[in-house]
């Protein structure tokens, strides 16, 4: 999943300037899961501006609503088409952002930072887990993604930093290698460590531009638009 955290109040509400009637939109899909965007945090937000607002006496008018996934058009132009107001804060990630523009006429505003993908490790810590290189090696790791959880992306081995099973970067942080050597031994597949994985080609990754995935059986004829269009 995606993971966010919420921007610190004080860089929203210099986002909002002079905007007196606000919008804020939740997500009750990733930025839910990691508590940063669902319901619950719509609410805390809209509070907090509220309290704001009265003691600095600022006439906003604050409303509040959430969709399943702002990352899919048809929840986000349900917003979009219908939203009465000046400014549109989105508590969804980065995509949801932009898929809320697209759709909408006013301003939309992140009022999340979107981090990483990854998922919970326990209750209220979240890890990044997967790079999102467009090359996934997971099968001669051990599950374990080298580029996202190695602070040099490394793909074979260990750097000469890592020191009892620690990065060089921050003691507190696993070195991902020492994760991929455990992990190989646990499944009884450490001869994969001798495979020399080859240098990635990164086009594949973000580095290559704005990546797009097509699955033609999916993909609509001019005609069945139109007539999609007609039932719409």
């Amino acid at each position: 999943m995606i993971i966010a955290e919420r921007k610190p109040l004080a860089e929203i509400i210099a986002m909002i300037g002079d905007n007196r009637k606000i919008l804020l939109v939740g997500c009750r899909s990733c930025a839910a899961v990691c508590m940063a965007g669902g319901d619950r945090e719509v609410a805390a937000l809209a509070e907090a501006l509220r309290l704001y607002a009265q003691v600095h006496s600022l006439d906003w008018k604050i409303s509040e609503t959430a969709v399943e996934r702002q990352c899919e058009k048809e929840w986000a132009k349900e917003v979009g088409e219908t939203a009465d107001c000046g400014l549109i804060l989105s508590l969804g990630c980065g995509v949801g952002v932009q898929f809320l523009q697209e759709a909408s006429t006013v301003p939309v505003f992140p009022a999340l930072n979107t981090s990483n993908m990854g998922g919970p490790e326990e209750q209220g810590i979240y890890l990044e887990k997967c790079g999102g290189c467009g090359d996934c090696t997971l099968h001669l790791t051990g599950g374990i993604c080298p580029v996202a959880r190695c602070a040099k992306s490394l793909l074979n081995g260990p750097c000469g930093g890592s020191q009892d099973g620690k990065c060089e970067v921050n003691p507190d942080t696993p070195c991902a290698w020492q994760a991929i050597y455990d992990s190989l031994q646990r499944l009884q597949r450490l001869s994969l460590l001798k495979e020399i994985i080859p240098p990635k080609d990164w086009r594949s990754s973000h580095a290559g531009g704005p990546r797009k995935i097509v699955r033609p059986q999916m993909v609509l004829s001019e005609d069945e638009k139109k007539i999609k269009e007609g039932l719409e």
